[in-house]
């Protein structure tokens, strides 16, 4: 079983910068792609990001394209988001979870995904 803890959140005026963290002590880590996701109150959750394990392709969704870059690092079982020009629209909880399967290709549809983290808050003022 592996349990995500996402960190890196808080409150950024519009135009600033956040990285979100997503660790696990988790040994399988490394061999699966990973996803962020967001849930805004009031929202559906939605995806963000994803990165295969390898971290050679990524897949973002177009509300965030040009802005935000998901990465990792399996030698210290962390990935990451870096979110730059942030808006008052991704206000939100942020998770990560692990693809149920070992993917080559990243996916975006959260059912694929298992082991939710339990949120970090990022809250972008105008």
């Amino acid at each position: 079983q592996v349990q995500l803890v996402e960190s890196g959140g808080g409150l950024v005026q519009a135009g600033g910068s956040l990285r979100l963290s997503c660790t696990t002590s988790g040994r399988t880590f490394s061999r699966f792609a990973l996803g962020w996701f967001r849930q805004a109150p009031e929202k559906e959750r939605e995806f963000v990001a994803a990165i295969t394990w390898t971290g050679g392709s990524t897949v973002y969704a177009d509300s965030v394209k040009g802005r935000f870059t998901i990465s990792r690092d399996n030698a210290k079982n962390t990935a990451y988001l870096q979110m730059n020009s942030l808006k008052p629209e991704d206000t939100a909880v942020y998770y990560c979870a692990t693809d149920r399967n070992v993917v080559y290709s990243p996916r975006s549809i959260e059912s694929l995904y298992e082991n939710w983290g339990q949120g970090t808050q990022v809250t972008v003022s105008s």
